[in-house]
């Protein structure tokens, strides 16, 4: 059986911790940054965990980092 891929774009955009939980980066991060408040700023630069109804979607594109 050949290797399965993992799809390029997943892997740029979700990592996984140490305990198994899927990560990802918040939205609106990048454009009209200066409006926003700086506690808001700020809180863009964690990563939120991806929702448990949506962690079956991507552990088929990710199929190594499990």
């Amino acid at each position: 059986m050949p290797k399965m891929k993992t799809k390029r774009a997943a892997a740029k955009r979700f990592k996984i911790t140490g305990t198994g939980k899927v990560m990802r980066m918040r939205h609106a991060r990048n454009h009209n940054r200066l409006k926003k408040a700086p506690r808001v700023r700020r809180s863009f630069d964690k990563m939120a965990p991806v929702h448990p109804s949506d962690v079956h979607r991507v552990k088929p594109l990710l199929p190594y980092a499990w």
